[in-house]
């Protein structure tokens, strides 16, 4: 791409993101890395000028802030009790943060969360109607990335959003 080709693609998406809050900015950028596969985002972080860069490989949807829960949780046990999820929908948000935030996965299975919810006794018998509420919230907490199987023995892949992420981060200081 040579200069002229990259100063009008700025210039188009500086005036067309322009337009928008500070929120819809992070997610529409965020949602446009990832379909182009770009390694790494950086970021304005609320409320001071700090930019943090946000590496794609383990942490692509989590602000580096994130990441200071891995070494304060060593097990989901204890992430799950400090979160004190009251719903189903919360104990599916806790327990997919735990596989993609602190595990480092890009996306988990149902069938992933329902099996570490399991391991505590807290299974979710329908786990579509968990993450539904979660799915539909405004701003997205979890986004549902592909289904796989029949309807009835279908199974879904999911991935928190940063609003999701950050739903469970406020939990746990809570």
């Amino acid at each position: 791409m040579n200069n002229k080709s990259e100063i009008e693609a700025f210039t188009t998406i500086h005036s067309t993101l322009s337009v928008l809050d500070d929120e819809t900015r992070r997610r529409v950028l965020s949602a446009v890395s990832l379909l182009l596969g770009i390694e790494g985002t950086a970021i304005k972080t609320s409320g001071n000028s700090e930019v943090k860069h946000i590496p794609a490989a383990k942490h692509s949807t989590a602000p580096e802030e994130a990441i200071q829960y891995e070494d304060k949780y060593e097990e989901f046990a204890e992430l799950f009790a400090a979160a004190q999820p009251t719903s189903n929908p919360y104990k599916a948000l806790v327990a997919g943060y735990w596989l993609q935030v602190h595990l480092g996965r890009e996306s988990f299975s149902s069938h992933d969360m329902n099996k570490e919810l399991n391991n505590l006794g807290h299974k979710i018998g329908h786990t579509p109607s968990a993450f539904a509420p979660l799915v539909e919230a405004k701003p997205q907490l979890v986004l549902q990335l592909k289904k796989s199987g029949t309807s009835k023995q279908a199974r879904k892949t999911y991935k928190l959003s940063k609003a999701g992420i950050s739903k469970v981060e406020s939990m746990l200081n809570e």
